[in-house]
């Protein structure tokens, strides 16, 4: 028998809706112990990074059973806004999916789809493992799938900026986060994240997801950036790859160290 209402698995949409901050990383390096320590060092989520990293899908499948034991929630990147990319990873146990490069409504729609049974939306039954992920039984895992799954989109393109209001008003999404690396090399100004034209598009962004009532997600440098980005509203921010922590990390065990 499948339960009325299944207890949810995923604590971000709770949070969120709380106006809670909650904090993550992103996993490019292919490594089950990575996540272990970060899953076990106090953040919220992990977002695997199919997109740009070396990470295959069995890859992906124990980095996400790596989280189990925690409350970190693991996500999965895709490298596209397809479907058939976002299904292998939430059947392996994902609880959301990261689409890149969503830059019109269609878009918007298109993800959302992708990651809800029908009828309200087009995602394709077999979720074989993640049920066993999450400990509970396929009935009550499929119970639960639509409102446990995170879509969560980025807006990273000078047109995305553009179109923003009618990105934001696709019913359906559930975190909208701000890339800046694309979008500053969208508009030809690669790596310069501080470039005011940059700064001023990430500004219209900002306030267009703000607008929405959509929570919003970006990426916190420093702390103080993240405070202030906290102040703003922000309730998902990543504070860094598995790559660029372990630098910061090694950086830090230098300072006040003779050489």
């Amino acid at each position: 028998m499948t339960s009325a209402k299944p207890a949810p698995l995923n604590r971000l949409r709770q949070l969120w809706r709380e106006g809670r901050p909650t904090f993550g990383a992103i996993a490019t390096i292919p490594s089950i112990q990575t996540v272990q320590i970060m899953a076990r060092s106090g953040i919220d989520w992990i977002i695997v990074d199919l997109e740009h990293g070396p990470i295959d899908l069995g890859s992906a499948h124990a980095m996400i059973t790596a989280t189990s034991g925690t409350p970190c929630v693991p996500m999965v990147r895709i490298a596209a806004n397809e479907p058939w990319l976002a299904k292998a990873p939430m059947d392996l146990g994902a609880l959301g999916i990261n689409f890149p490069m969503i830059c019109s409504r269609a878009d918007a729609e298109k993800a959302v789809r992708s990651v809800r049974y029908p009828p309200k939306g087009d995602r394709l039954w077999g979720p074989f493992h993640a049920p066993f992920r999450w400990g509970v039984s396929m009935p009550d895992y499929m119970a639960a799938a639509d409102d446990d799954m995170i879509c969560m989109i980025t807006i990273e393109h000078v047109e995305a900026v553009e179109r923003i209001d009618e990105i934001m008003a696709t019913p359906g999404i559930d975190l909208a986060v701000i890339g800046p690396g694309d979008l500053a090399t969208s508009i030809n100004k690669r790596g310069l994240l501080d470039d005011p034209e940059v700064m001023a598009l990430m500004k219209r962004a900002e306030e267009g997801i703000l607008r929405s009532g959509v929570p919003i997600g970006g990426v916190a440098r420093t702390a103080e950036q993240a405070n202030k980005m906290i102040d703003r509203g922000y309730v998902a921010l990543a504070l860094g790859f598995d790559w660029s922590l372990f630098q910061r990390g090694i950086a830090a065990s230098f300072e006040g160290v003779k050489r």
